[in-house]
């Protein structure tokens, strides 16, 4: 469809480039560019050997193949981000810029999402045992 307009137009001989067409003339995909990635750039944020070992750490695991510690690590990255920016908003409630343990718990409290998270103690949340 696109093309036979731009056939007619040429045809027309009006010579002068529509706002899709390109410096040269030509129609300008409709897509945008493709992400380019620099050399080194990470797709995850956290240490995927350290996500594996965790994984390798459940008895219940035997393999895990490089997909799926990628999408358990996007997945945590998007869990750490999500309950974050949670628990700052409850943080800016109380008219503070730095997250404390409460803003935290505040946050399971508030969130249905992190229900799953409610009766644990502290020794149990901590991630530095």
């Amino acid at each position: 469809m696109a093309a036979a307009a731009a056939a007619a137009a040429a045809a027309s001989g009006s010579g002068t480039p529509r706002e899709e067409d390109g410096p040269a003339g030509e129609a300008a995909a409709s897509q945008p560019p493709a992400p380019t990635t620099a050399p080194g750039a990470r797709l995850s944020r956290l240490p995927l050997a350290r996500v594996k070992a965790l994984v390798k750490a459940d008895p219940d695991v035997t393999l895990a193949g490089q997909e799926a510690i990628f999408i358990l690590a996007r997945a945590a990255e998007l869990f750490v981000e999500t309950i974050a920016k949670d628990a700052y908003c409850c943080a800016q409630q109380g008219k503070r810029k730095t997250l404390q343990r409460r803003d935290l718990d505040n946050a399971i409290e508030a969130v249905d999402e992190f229900a799953f998270l409610e009766g644990l103690s502290f020794e149990e949340r901590s991630l530095c045992t």
